[in-house]
């Protein structure tokens, strides 16, 4: 391996890409240290902290903590997520975007520029909703509040999204890896170097955790991220044959091949939609009208963070969102009636309506699994952060809460970036950005970073 990264930076082309990359990502984390002007930057964390459950403690983890101290990047590259679902979306509805769709690069270019117009639109309205909230909440945070402020504010929070989309576009282009999920990354990876302090002081200072907790911990860490790669690199290959075909002189297909279905093919998207449902009634629960009214507080309530509904509904939407958004990346009578067109079929099944049936059941049951799969990913670091109450049940709560260890329902005490959202995001980026390199290394005769890439013999550079 260690070969292999020396490899990187003896490839003129390669190394400019990943120091261009590097510096793009030190020019963005060097932006994440500007805070917006017009905040009491004390009292909003004060307030940040009072509401980490929220909202906001979900759009910080994509902003890459910039929400805590809220930065010009406080907005972070969710406007431009929430641009790229919508129009992902319409393209299922809309024909004019079904089409570009369908028209290869110009296409792709066009919903492009749409989703970089919809992101700025998107960062406006934003930035207008938090400057008017905040000059609205109690506590002054706002320092000198009016029509300026609001300006400011949007002006601000509007332009360190547009930037971000850009750094992210020219990393995707003349950089290494996607630019927009590395920016994400990079925002998250930036607090490891807290986690394992945190770590330390758990260990050798308040002496909180004895040495087979920090084992377990370990054990566990390295054990979700094993889990995450031996899932993400899942699918199921269903065969397929091409029936011989005369074109002019030449004989075309005759080859086996096989349609690869991933086994979590929505990716992270499931868990931030099913995420963003459930933030909002803990949002909502602070407003002072709503504490005020006993039974919507205690309805509200019992979905907060780490109660048993909490996770009965996550788990449910998490699984729902799989179904729902696999369901618009493919379709599984438009891929049977591809394959009937190019001469395909699968082995056993009669073209037509029979194999889009086979495709749909596999996909169903695949999709299961990688529901299943998210919902322990993101479930079990949040019982280790913060347990789950299963003390509050009705009737068996007392039970439970004499008999039932206590790291169960409270928690570790983890003060660490092993949410599943985090963790998912950085395993799979790093994967991906690590088979592009390895791709380019592969291309050029270099042995690649995992044993089963090979080395492809002949030349080599000079370099």
């Amino acid at each position: 391996m260690f070969e292999a990264f020396a490899n990187v930076f003896r490839i003129p082309d390669l190394r400019k890409r990943v120091l261009f990359t590097l510096g793009l990502l030190a020019v963005y984390r060097l932006g994440s240290h500007i805070p917006t002007p017009g905040i009491n930057l004390a009292r909003w964390e004060e307030f940040f902290s009072k509401n980490l459950n929220g909202m906001f403690g979900l759009f910080d983890v994509f902003a890459g903590g910039n929400v805590r101290h809220f930065t010009i990047f406080a907005l972070g590259i969710m406007p431009y997520i929430t641009a790229s679902i919508i129009l992902q979306l319409l393209t299922v509805v809309v024909p004019t975007l079904e089409k570009l769709q369908k028209e290869g690069e110009i296409g792709r270019r066009k919903i492009t520029q749409w989703t970089r117009y919809l992101t700025v639109m998107l960062a406006i309205m934003q930035s207008f909703g938090i400057a008017v909230g905040l000059q609205s909440s109690q506590g002054n945070i706002v320092l000198h509040p009016g029509f300026g402020f609001v300006a400011m504010t949007i002006l601000s929070l509007t332009t360190g999204t547009a930037f971000i989309m850009w750094l992210g576009e020219q990393i995707t282009e003349r950089g290494i890896g996607n630019g927009m999920s590395l920016i994400i990354f990079a925002g998250i990876v930036i607090g490891l170097p807290n986690a394992i302090q945190n770590i330390y002081v758990h260990v050798f200072e308040t002496r909180d955790w004895n040495a087979l907790t920090l084992l377990v911990i370990l054990a566990l860490m390295i054990g979700v991220v094993a889990f995450i790669v031996l899932v993400e690199r899942g699918e199921r290959r269903i065969p397929v044959q091409y029936a011989k075909r005369v074109v002019g002189r030449r004989v075309m297909g005759g080859q086996s091949t096989h349609m690869p279905l991933k086994v979590n093919a929505g990716g992270v998207i499931p868990v931030i939609f099913a995420s963003s449902i459930l933030a909002f009634p803990q949002t909502v629960a602070n407003l002072p009208l709503i504490k005020n009214t006993p039974w919507i507080a205690d309805t509200l309530g019992s979905i907060r963070h780490g109660e048993p509904l909490y996770m009965l509904l996550f788990v449910a939407g998490i699984i729902f969102f799989c179904f729902f958004y696999v369901s618009i990346i493919f379709n599984p009578n438009e891929a049977a009636d591809n394959m009937r067109k190019y001469g395909g079929f699968i082995p056993g099944i009669r073209p037509g309506r029979n194999t889009a049936d086979y495709m749909n059941n596999i996909l169903t049951k695949i999709t299961v699994v990688g529901g299943l799969y998210l919902s322990i990913l993101c479930i079990l670091p949040d019982i280790m952060i913060s347990g789950i109450h299963l003390q509050h049940l009705p009737l068996v709560g007392n039970f439970i809460d004499t008999y039932f260890p206590r790291f169960l329902l409270e928690g570790l005490g983890v003060n660490f970036y092993f949410g599943g959202t985090s963790l998912l995001i950085v395993v799979g980026v790093a994967m991906d950005t690590i088979n592009q390199i390895e791709a380019q290394l592969i291309m050029r005769h270099y042995e690649g970073f995992t044993p089963r890439a090979g080395r492809i013999r002949g030349r080599r550079s000079s370099v």
